[in-house]
């Protein structure tokens, strides 16, 4: 009884001091997730308040935060989506990968952790957060920029990526031998092949299947379907998360609407607890050692993401400022490299990649909107005279022609506005 009221206790102190944190974040309208994250490390060994009865409710809560991410990920798109901009922006994509990837590949063999953790952190430096982003371009008011299609299709074209990239990361963190491994990995890619197979051929009946009118039935059916299809991708090694992604992928209509509203509330709060719970893992002394080589690597991240912006904008016929806003509102880093860093301080292959992780996500999570507000002014004063031209140009913050509003409503903008 006694060890049920301390549970009950400090795991009410974490949802109202989540709550807090979140409150104060809103007003000053920045993303609460660095907030979440020093909250972990403040409950924490090591920390200010170290938890002891709560702690495994904590993890159970934190996989289930990021199954929710996924799966409400995975709702915002339809197989058709995803079919779209593959073939239109796939350029763009390899350009990003390219760039935002190989400096954490590269950091992580600097620092001698082996190929493994390469991988990892390559996809922590890769992917920007699409929730970041997604508020800071409603805060700013560019939903409608001539750029922002651009961004959006970047952004869209990292998170399907995630279905390819996390069974690759699972089977090579399984650590099994070379040929165990390749057939791990052949099982996992091969079951997210089979599952998006269906998803474009079935998911019209697989949303008619779980539509309900009735809230509370629609709720059970989804979450339940989605736990399951979790389980047993994580039996396959595929990982929960890409199976949640892909269910969510697979409803369409009016299933997809009824459970997105539905489970946002839910989606939001075991998010917070995932953070917190990565928290918890990394012990704030481990962070030190770390900070210049997160520096380093936030600085770098910062340029090619905003070089990849840039181009990204410059081959859709964007001019010079709609260019630098691109890029600068792509730095965010954010959900999704928690959750792949996550993954491998799970594993245990490198102790020193949570603390990393955390500390390049901190940075980068609070450098991301000021680079998005500040990067095309300062451009411009800088670089002004170079682009320059005879005569004057339409201003890239008008609103898009309507075309361009159709493809960010239909495919674009899925998820992200």
């Amino acid at each position: 009884m006694h060890s049920s009221a301390v549970f009950l206790i400090e795991f009410g102190c974490i949802i109202l001091v989540l709550g807090l944190l979140g409150r104060f974040a809103g007003r000053f309208q920045f993303s609460p997730i660095p907030l979440y994250l020093l909250a972990g490390l403040a409950f924490g060994n090591g920390g200010l308040l170290p938890l002891g009865t709560s702690e495994d409710f904590v993890a159970v809560g934190a996989e289930i935060g990021v199954i929710l991410l996924l799966l409400m990920l995975g709702l915002e798109y339809t197989a058709s989506d995803l079919v779209t901009n593959l073939r239109t922006h796939y350029p763009a994509g390899l350009v990003d990968a390219a760039l935002n990837a190989l400096p954490g590949a590269a950091m992580a063999l600097l620092l001698g952790w082996g190929p493994v953790a390469a991988v990892v952190l390559a996809g922590v430096t890769w992917v920007s957060s699409s929730g970041v982003i997604a508020k800071v371009l409603g805060d700013l008011g560019r939903l409608g920029n001539r750029e922002t299609p651009t961004i959006l299709s970047i952004l869209v074209l990292e998170d399907l990526s995630m279905a390819v990239y996390l069974p690759i990361v699972t089977a090579l963190l399984a650590g099994a031998g070379l040929a165990a491994g390749s057939v791990t990995l052949a099982i996992a890619l091969g079951a997210a092949v089979l599952v998006l197979v269906l998803a474009v051929r079935y998911g019209r009946h697989i949303s008619r299947f779980v539509s309900s009118d009735d809230p509370e039935k629609l709720l059970l059916v989804v979450l339940g379907l989605t736990l399951v299809i979790a389980g047993l991708a994580q039996q396959l090694q595929v990982s929960a998360a890409v199976g949640a992604f892909l269910v969510g992928i697979a409803l369409s209509g009016e299933a997809a609407e009824g459970a997105h509203s539905l489970l946002a509330p839910l989606r939001d709060l075991f998010a917070a607890v995932f953070f917190v719970f990565f928290g918890l893992h990394t012990d704030p002394a481990s962070i030190p050692p770390v900070l210049l080589p997160a520096l380093a690597l936030a600085a770098v991240t910062t340029a090619t993401k905003i070089a990849t912006g840039y181009w990204a904008a410059h081959r859709a016929g964007i001019g010079p400022k709609g260019r630098w806003r691109a890029g600068g509102t792509l730095v965010a880093r954010g959900e999704f490299s928690i959750v792949i860093a996550g993954l491998a301080v799970t594993s245990g292959i490198e102790p020193s990649l949570g603390p990393l992780a955390t500390a390049y996500v901190l940075i980068l999570v609070v450098l991301g909107p000021l680079t998005a507000r500040y990067t095309e002014p300062l451009a411009t004063r800088l670089l002004g005279q170079r682009h320059r031209r005879p005569a004057p140009a339409p201003d890239d913050s008008e609103p898009a022609p309507p075309d361009t509003y159709k493809t960010i409503d239909d495919q674009d903008a899925v998820g992200h506005a």
